[in-house]
């Protein structure tokens, strides 16, 4: 995608995973987000701020949870509480009026997007579990170690372990991003988002979703999007 032609992409919740039948029989196993009330909730500007960029808002909060900074921000934007906010650069053109609520067509179906999240803490994990490492032999002099990892180093020269060795540790709770994930449906009404394969994150999770920024963004893509206006309640 051209840097020109940078919209805003949503947030999203992470529901769990399901199959799609496609017409031929085949099931497609995907992964369901839902945009939960996703509101712009404020602009960064070049001459305030330095970039452009527009502030999203999902979710809702309990004001008594919320600091007064951020209930004042909420205020000025008269918008409600929101439980999760995320921000994404985008042109100057594809800003979006603040307070506005954004619609799972946003995407549209066969388009593909990069999709962030926070993978699944496992804990401290071993070199075979972490970085797939085969262990050590299953008989002929190995007793107890067979799933150490082996030698981390050299001898007397480096004698040392270099910086970033694959090694025993902790695993996951990682911010991830998968890139080209294809969009094999969305559902409007209830605000549904479904992504093919998995999607990194537990159930409940926050999901960030963007045009993909290796590929062409599809002719029939909204500019600067799919929404719902604050004011008038037009949909554009």
């Amino acid at each position: 995608m051209r840097q020109e032609d940078r919209r805003t992409g949503v947030v999203a919740r992470k529901l769990g995973m399901t199959r799609i039948f496609a017409d031929d029989g085949a099931h497609v196993p995907c992964t369901v987000l839902q945009l939960d009330g996703v509101q712009v909730v404020s602009h960064k500007t070049a001459d305030r701020d330095g970039y452009v960029a527009l502030q999203l808002g999902a979710g809702q909060a309990k004001p008594k949870n919320v600091s007064k900074a951020e209930r004042g921000q909420y205020a000025v934007a008269k918008v409600e509480p929101k439980r999760h906010v995320a921000e994404f650069r985008v042109d100057a053109d594809n800003l979006i009026e603040v307070g506005a609520t954004l619609k799972a067509d946003h995407f549209a179906e066969g388009q593909l997007v990069d999709v962030t999240g926070t993978s699944i803490g496992k804990g401290f994990a071993g070199g075979m579990k972490r970085w797939n490492f085969g262990g050590l032999r299953a008989s002929h002099g190995v007793s107890v170690s067979h799933r150490s990892i082996g030698s981390t180093g050299g001898r007397q020269d480096p004698g040392k372990t270099f910086k970033n060795k694959k090694m025993p540790g902790h695993m996951g709770d990682r911010r991830i991003t998968t890139q080209n994930v294809k969009v094999v449906k969305t559902d409007v009404e209830r605000g549904l988002i479904m992504i093919q394969g998995s999607v990194p994150g537990s159930k409940g999770a926050w999901i960030m979703i963007k045009d993909a920024v290796k590929k062409p963004a599809p002719a029939n893509a909204a500019f600067p999007g799919s929404f719902e206006a604050a004011a008038s309640g037009d949909a554009k």
